[in-house]
C-alpha cells in the first residue's frame, strides 16, 4: 500500500497537505515572532533592534525568484523592517495595520491571488484573520497555543530562526521547484 506521506527534511508531511502547499501564489507573513524572534529591543537614545535570520533571507528570495509572491504586514511601524523587506526584494510592505485584513485583501487584489493560492504565517492572535481567510494557513513552532489549533501546519522553527526558510522550502518542494534556489541570503 502507497503511503499517504512524503518525507520532507522537516518530517513527514501528508499529502492533502502538500497539496495545499502547491496551490500557493502568495505567502503573507506577520513580522514580529515569524521574521524575528519577537523580542524588541530598544536602545538607550530610542533606537530599536531586530534580528534577522539570514536562512530566512534566503527563503524569501527563493520563492521571489520562482514567482510566488512575498508580502508582510506588521502591526508596528520600523524602519529597521521596511529596510531588511527591501533588501530582500519584498514588494508588498505593510506596517502599521492594527485590521490586516485590509492590507491581506489588498495585497491579494494586487497580485491577483484567491484565498486558496494564499498561505499566511503569523504567530498570535492578531495573525488569526489572516489565517483563517488562506488556504494554507501557518504558525510557528513558538506561536500562541490557539494559532497552533487553528494552522493547517505548524513549523518546526522558531520564529526569528529558520521558520519562514521551512516554510519556502515545503512550498518550492512541492512545487517541484527547490533544485531551483541558488540565492545569495543577503
Amino acid at each position: 500500500m502507497e503511503s499517504q506521506y512524503t518525507s520532507t527534511w522537516y518530517g513527514d508531511i501528508h499529502h492533502d497537505l502538500l497539496t495545499k502547499f502547491a496551490a500557493v501564489k502568495l505567502l503573507v507573513c506577520d513580522v514580529d515572532g515569524i521574521f524575528s524572534d519577537g523580542r524588541i529591543y530598544l536602545g538607550n537614545q530610542g533606537e530599536e533592534l531586530k534580528a534577522f535570520h539570514t536562512r530566512d533571507g534566503l527563503g524569501v528570495k527563493a520563492l521571489l525568484t520562482a514567482g510566488i509572491q512575498v508580502a508582510v504586514i506588521t502591526g508596528r511601524q520600523s524602519q529597521i523592517v521596511a529596510d531588511r523587506m527591501r533588501a530582500l526584494g519584498v514588494p508588498h510592505i505593510y506596517q502599521g495595520q492594527h485590521d490586516k485584513m485590509q492590507a491581506f485583501r489588498a495585497i491579494q487584489e494586487a497580485c491577483s491571488v484567491s484565498d486558496n493560492e494564499t498561505a499566511s504565517i503569523g504567530d498570535d492572535l492578531p495573525d488569526l484573520p489572516m489565517l483563517q481567510a488562506s488556504g494554507l494557513a501557518l504558525t510557528v513552532y513558538d506561536g500562541h497555543p490557539f494559532l497552533q489549533q487553528q494552522a493547517d501546519y505548524v513549523t518546526r522553527q522558531r520564529g526569528g530562526f529558520g521558520a519562514v526558510r521551512e516554510v519556502a522550502d515545503l512550498i518550492l518542494l512541492s512545487q517541484g521547484l527547490l533544485h531551483q534556489v541558488h540565492e545569495s541570503s543577503t
